[in-house]
């Protein structure tokens, strides 16, 4: 049986960094308050007038390679989760490819917010398992800086910006994407969204004058959710595998808020010391918070490991995935 591996990890993170004292200056909060409701001490800003998640990317994408020894012309596919492309379209998996010199491989964006990330891998498992593709990137980036109202506290200490991508390849020894339960609620919409820039409202000086293309949320109802909803996928996608929490070495969640995460891995009686977890470093950069924690936890991550990815994002999306690590 085939199945898609995880060969190779790399993330890409902006040099210029936005500390909570930072922001202190531009709003009502301090280091104090942001650090006790969200566990955050700092953020990446990508500030490169002109450039946008395609350059945040793509350095991440370079170095997947170089660790595998693999030029671009071998890749055969690559899907970007991000709702912070370089435009509306094309998508940015095309812009990333052309920069790339990938010549021989196509791609598309995946839109699922903070679940892009697994979305995108799931969907391009299954070209890994048919034998139709040997070689997939997935990417997760997210340019939030540009959506995020920094007048707004509640929403502006939460983002940054990141990227991180990984590398499928097919594998017959029992390593790899084991299982994946991926779920969606369009309700949720309604509480966390960013309210102008599409169809059902598109941009107007109005939309623009009334900050409409800024990350919207109702915290308090995406916090239950995201809670329920993540705890409950990742008992699933275990047992639905004849395994137990104690088989797994490593939850890798999505770094939304520390108070999120350590609701989760209590609910779950799962120790926090094998929870990887570095929002403190980078808050929530949405599609990227799992690639960069399993590239900051690669030298740690052993062949055989079980390790879970569990994310919840606006829409309401949400999921886990089951995977034995290959290397």
């Amino acid at each position: 049986m085939i199945r898609a591996a995880i060969t190779a990890v790399q993330g890409n993170v902006p040099d210029n960094i936005l500390t909570n004292d930072d922001l202190a200056k531009m709003v009502d909060t301090n280091d104090e308050w942001i650090i006790s409701r969200t566990g955050i001490k700092e953020r990446r800003i990508f500030n490169s007038p002109g450039q946008g998640a395609s350059d945040l990317a793509l350095p991440a994408v370079q170095k997947l390679l170089e660790k595998r020894g693999i030029r671009p012309e071998e890749i055969d596919m690559l899907i970007v989760g991000t709702v912070t492309g370089d435009y509306v379209f094309p998508d940015t998996a095309n812009i990333i490819l052309a920069k790339l010199g990938a010549v021989n491989a196509y791609g598309y964006d995946v839109n699922a917010a903070c679940s892009g990330f697994l979305f995108a891998l799931t969907t391009a498992t299954k070209f890994i398992e048919t034998g139709t593709h040997k070689k997939v990137i997935v990417v997760g980036v997210d340019i939030m800086s540009t959506i995020t109202d920094y007048t707004d506290r509640t929403t502006c200490i939460l983002f940054g910006d990141g990227a991180g991508a990984v590398l499928l390849e097919p594998a017959e020894d029992g390593t790899g994407i084991v299982d994946a339960l991926l779920r969606a609620d369009g309700n949720g919409r309604h509480y966390l969204h960013m309210k102008s820039g599409g169809s059902v409202s598109p941009p107007s000086a109005a939309t623009v004058a009334a900050k409409e293309h800024v990350v919207f949320q109702e915290g308090k109802h995406v916090f239950k959710y995201a809670v329920n909803g993540m705890v409950t996928t990742i008992k699933e996608v275990v047992e639905r595998n004849n395994l137990s929490l104690d088989d797994i070495k490593w939850l890798v969640p999505h770094q939304a808020n520390m108070r999120i995460i350590t609701s989760v891995a209590s609910m779950l009686d799962f120790p926090l010391e094998r929870v990887m977890i570095n929002i403190q470093k980078y808050g929530n950069t949405t599609s990227a918070t799992i690639p960069l924690c399993l590239w900051e936890w690669e030298s740690q991550l052993k062949k055989g490991d079980y390790i879970v990815l569990s994310a919840f994002g606006g829409g309401f999306t949400w999921g886990s995935i089951l995977v034995k690590w290959a290397y």
